[in-house]
Formats: structure tokens, sequence, C-alpha cells
């Protein structure tokens, strides 16, 4: 079953705990920037949103890369890049929709999430459960559930009237 990185940004609390955890594991030092999450804030309305890559089905960065150095791996369905094919043009970084790579300002290497292999360590380190994987199913079902909820709630405000 495929799973999927499943963000839910009313539960962030702004921590950037998971930046910290991200960095160290995969740069081994403990720096924000050199994370492949990143919080954004807009601390004027409290919403705190963990962007990260979305392991898209027909990925961009994919298309756009000349050397081909970005593969799906096959066991986590996660994009990966092959530091031995590329080059550093960073079209990858242009493309992306979502700004889920960005760029180690002080290797100069392009990073992206890699799902830490099928674990990813954001997930465990996330109080708040704000980043959770979970089956590609569940999420779904889920969605369908909230929007079920709203459905609802606005029936019974229609019926209010």
């Amino acid at each position: 079953m495929q799973k999927i990185l499943f963000i839910d940004p009313e539960k962030c609390s702004g921590c950037r705990i998971c930046e910290s955890v991200c960095s160290l594991f995969h740069e081994k030092v403990c720096n924000p920037t050199r994370a492949r999450i990143h919080t954004v804030k807009w601390e004027t309305v409290g919403l705190y949103v963990p962007m990260v890559c979305q392991q898209c089905e027909t990925p961009l960065c994919e298309v756009v890369c000349p050397m081909h150095a970005l593969k799906r791996d096959e066991k986590t369905s996660a994009v990966l890049i092959d530091y031995d094919l590329c080059v550093g043009c960073r079209l990858c970084v242009m493309f992306c929709p979502f700004g889920g790579i960005s760029l180690d300002t002080k290797t100069g290497k392009v990073l992206k999430c890699d799902l830490c292999g099928g674990e990813p360590l954001c997930v465990k380190f996330c109080e708040p459960q704000a980043l959770q994987y979970l089956d590609a199913t569940a999420i779904n079902l889920r969605k369908r559930r909230a929007a079920a909820e709203k459905f609802s709630d606005l029936m019974k405000k229609m019926l209010a009237v």
C-alpha cells in the first residue's frame, strides 16, 4: 500500500523540530536551512505550514531534469536525487510548484525529501502530529469525513435559519 506524508497545518505549533531532526539526520548538523522540510509561518494569523516535497505522481522536477538525476524509488515511492548524475542546474528547484526542493547554500547541493527510506523522522518527532505518514486510502477517508462534517455543519446552520 502506498503511503503519503500527510500535513495538517491546523495542528502545527511552529516548533520547527521537524527541520532540526531532518538536518541532523541528513546533514549531521542542527541547521534548519539545511533541512528537506521547512515551516512557513504566517505569525499575524498564527498559521504554520510545514512545506515538503509532495512526491508528485508526475513530478515536474523529474521531467525538467536534463541529466535524469531524479527517479522514483519503487519501495517508498519517493522521488530521489542521484547526486552522481546531478549537475546542480537547479531546474528542479525552479519548476517545483510547491517549493519542495531547496538548495543547500553551504554545499550547493539540491535538497528534497527522500522520506528517510520509508520511515520519515520528522513524523516520529512531531508531537502535535501535524505530520503523519499514512496509507493513501486513509487520507482519502479522512478528507471525506472532514468534508462530510463541514457539509453537515453547513446544513445545520441553514436549517436553523
